[in-house]
């Protein structure tokens, strides 16, 4: 028996979907059957190191995919994503089960279907671990937990040796680490300037501060180790990588994974530090925190819950963004300092 899933394409949502994969490996060891990843290529970085997929079929974002699916001769196909072109894909692949929420339009093309519960009409979101989940159990997989998980490459580990020994950054658990921006858009950052202030408070307090920057956030990471202008605050804007763009995936893992505290606004990485078991203060603005509910004790979600919030814009349709920049520093650098007692009481 060979059982495809499709992987989501955000990288928080395949961090997610991780409990979803490890109840399909459950699913696949009593078969003893094959569990195949359909994913894109970052997706494998994000996945690099985990031992839950037997195989793994890379597709690139305009390039034919009917075809190398149907070469894989799946029986079974899981759709994580909710898109009408993933069931598409699934249908057009052969296999004779298909796994997924019934929602736009595609409820014809699946043979297993999940409905959105609804109250008044109106679909009720349902967080994507949750769903994910949901969706491997209606494919046949066992009960696994909602607890976040990933790995590091030997690769990875190697890359985050050089920074720590270039930074000469502690290896006791104490670094705090910050993320800023995202993917998604400008509405979710926080300010450069209340990075900088937080970064220096922690410097003062003798803590080391890395300011770890993705490819299009390494100009906001000098500005942040800049304003901070602290020798205890130093950033990855400058890291030398094998493209001279942007920091790796797996190396940001690894990085994060020796972190003692990440500080982030809703992104990526946000989820790479609770799948390695981080104490997390998440920074939320245009999206509230129950959308991406992770169920994780070491999270503190941080949200000014103002009237035009969720709003779920890229960009502040009011041209203030208020729900990032009226969220202090002194707000974000207590929740901190209650994170990090909690977790040496620990």
């Amino acid at each position: 028996m060979r059982t495809g899933v499709f992987l989501p394409n955000w990288i928080g949502d395949v961090v997610m979907a991780t409990p979803a994969l490890r109840s399909l490996r459950t699913l696949v060891d009593r078969e003893r059957g094959t569990l195949v990843g359909v994913m894109r290529p970052y997706v494998a970085q994000v996945l690099a190191g985990t031992e839950w997929l037997d195989d793994q079929l890379l597709l690139g974002r305009k390039e034919p995919a009917a075809a190398p699916l149907k070469k894989l001769g799946l029986d079974r196909v899981v759709l994580l994503p909710g898109s009408f072109r993933t069931a598409w894909l699934a249908w057009r692949s052969g296999a004779k089960e298909r796994v997924g929420v019934a929602r736009d339009l595609r409820g014809w093309m699946l043979t297993t279907k999940l409905f959105e519960p609804t109250q008044r009409g109106r679909a009720i979101g349902v967080p994507p671990i949750d769903s994910y989940l949901n969706t491997a159990y209606a494919a046949g997989g066992d009960w696994q937990p909602p607890t976040l998980e990933l790995a590091t490459t030997d690769e990875d580990e190697a890359a985050a040796d050089e920074i720590w020994h270039r930074f000469d950054l502690p290896r006791d658990g104490s670094l705090v680490v910050l993320n800023s921006g995202g993917a998604f858009g400008a509405a979710k950052s926080w300010p450069p300037e209340h990075f900088a202030e937080l970064a220096k408070r922690f410097a003062g307090d003798g803590r080391r501060v890395l300011v770890n920057c993705g490819p299009a956030e390494r100009d906001v990471a000098r500005q942040i180790a800049g304003d901070a202008d602290h020798p205890g605050v130093v950033s990855l804007a400058d890291w030398p990588t094998a493209d001279g763009w942007s920091v790796p995936i797996g190396v940001t893992k690894a990085v994060i994974r020796r972190a003692g505290l990440l500080v982030t606004t809703d992104s990526g990485p946000r989820f790479f530090g609770l799948a390695f078991g981080v104490p997390v203060v998440s920074l939320f603005g245009p999206m509230g925190p129950h959308a991406t509910r992770t169920h994780s004790p070491l999270e503190t979600p941080l949200s000014l819950s103002l009237d035009c919030q969720p709003c779920e814009k890229p960009v502040c349709p009011l041209k203030h963004h208020r729900c990032m920049r009226d969220l202090t520093v002194n707000h974000v650098y207590s929740a901190c300092q209650s994170r990090l007692a909690t977790r040496h009481a620990a």
